[in-house]
């Protein structure tokens, strides 16, 4: 049995439901991201519940989620303090009042002790808000116009920095010197003059374009790890050259950390490598899967925020729901041990498939950082773009997923995301699935040998 008829046998509630959602809702789903073209063939799985790190679609079928929610839910699903601190909150104080309360500096009280470079922190609703927020705030403060961005980093949606991305290098020109691409219809073509994109981790490249053009840089945006390629670690040193010639330019360096805030470090990936930027901002983790955001850095970074001339404004911006939600996670998160354990498991599975794939003769190998890890299937390692484009079998990765999914494990389909690991995994989920890809590596092999049986 294939793939696809395996697949619709055990989820055909999940068929029906897809089709009534097409009705009304836009493609069947409420995000790009969650529709066939992004990976989710024949159709997503719709869900009805999850519960700490497992979840249940509408057919009963039952997976050990590593995709949690595309990263925000960092503490499983349904942790019992965060809802309890959340409906506590609401039934306390309301949802939104347009005037600021306690509870809203407890929350940045946390973040800012959690967070190397932070000093000060304004909330908001989503990354990409975060991220439009920083970016605009850095040009005001610096009185510049050009943003520095890295192919392969994503930075959401909005047009000042929805560019060059999962970027057709035909379109992009040589690695050298590439051109902004925009990822998408209805982006303003004259926003290419704004933007510089390099090519990450090439040091020697970095330096030369500081060079020539560091007087007009007002920012350089950067995920401190690539997560939005599944995952690519900064080279030695990489991180510390982009602090120092920011520095030396008068530009500021923003870290996005969206995805890796909180993830693998209480202090993310600021603390784990030691780089402090200017600038930093979050969402994932930060709620335990509330929908929040956030932009913080120095108070003198922040200055032009705190006076009120820099306009940042939004009629949901820190509400009941966000801080309570902000402030218990900040408190789990907060447990000693949490991340070495964390990290530990996520090192046992990463290290296990890898094992796994080359014990089934598969080019592949592992990169991460213990609670976010992406196997690669590549015939040479990762460490930019370009790479991952030349290299990466995309094809086998997701036939791997395929043969995951019908065993019970849950990721994203496409190579270019990852695997998390919540903080709430087992080691009984990590049993579980490392023996699940024992036997998908299995089929896949063998239907590398013969390739009739695929």
């Amino acid at each position: 049995m294939g793939f696809e008829q395996a697949f619709r046998a055990r989820t055909s509630g999940s068929a029906r439901m897809f089709e009534r959602a097409r009705r009304t809702v836009p493609g069947g789903a409420g995000s790009t991201a969650r529709l066939p073209r992004n990976g989710w063939r024949p159709y997503p799985l719709f869900i009805t519940q999850g519960r700490g790190s497992r979840i249940t679609d509408v057919d009963g079928n039952e997976y050990v989620d590593y995709l949690l929610g595309l990263g925000p839910m960092i503490l499983g699903h349904r942790h019992p303090d965060i809802t309890r601190a959340v409906s506590a909150a609401i039934d306390e104080l309301g949802t939104c009042f347009g005037l600021p309360y306690e509870l809203e500096i407890e929350a940045a009280e946390k973040v800012v002790a959690a967070v190397p470079s932070v000093e000060q922190v304004r909330f908001t609703n989503s990354g990409s808000e975060a991220v439009g927020t920083a970016v605009r705030l850095a040009r005001a403060t610096t009185g510049r116009r050009l943003i520095v961005r890295f192919e392969g980093h994503y930075h959401g949606w909005q047009d000042t920095v929805y560019w060059s991305n999962h970027v057709d290098p035909a379109l992009a020109g040589p690695a050298d010197s590439p051109r902004p691409v925009a990822m998408g219809p209805g982006v303003p073509a004259e926003l290419e003059s704004t933007l510089a994109v390099l090519t990450w981790n090439d040091a020697d490249l970095f330096t030369q374009f500081m060079a020539q053009r560091g007087h007009e840089v007002a920012a350089v945006l950067t995920e401190p790890a690539v997560f939005n390629t599944g995952c690519i670690l900064p080279e030695p040193g990489y991180l510390e050259l982009l602090r120092s010639e920011t520095h030396k330019y008068g530009a500021m360096l923003i870290f996005d950390e969206v995805i890796t805030g909180f993830r693998f470090a209480r202090g993310g990936a600021q603390e784990w490598f030691g780089v402090n930027p200017d600038l930093t901002t979050f969402a994932k983790g930060l709620g335990g899967g509330f929908p929040v955001a956030a932009v913080g850095g120095s108070a003198d970074a922040m200055r032009l925020v705190a006076d009120g001339t820099y306009s940042h404004s939004g009629t949901y911006n820190a509400n009941v729901v966000q801080c309570a939600a902000v402030s218990a996670t900040m408190d789990a998160l907060a447990e000693p041990g949490l991340y070495e354990r964390a990290r530990a498991r996520g090192t046992r599975l990463a290290e296990g498939l890898s094992v796994l794939a080359a014990d089934h003769g598969l080019d592949a190998y592992v990169e991460g950082l213990g609670t976010v890890f992406q196997l690669w299937f590549a015939d040479a390692p990762i460490r930019n773009w370009r790479d991952a484009v030349t290299h990466a079998d995309e094809a086998l990765f997701t036939r791997w997923y395929q043969e995951m999914v019908v065993r019970g494990v849950l990721f994203h389909p496409l190579q270019f995301e990852n695997l998390f690991v919540s903080l709430v995994h087992t080691d009984e989920d990590i049993d579980e699935t490392l023996t699940a890809a024992a036997d998908a590596l299995s089929v896949i092999a063998k239907e590398r040998q013969s390739p009739g049986l695929a």
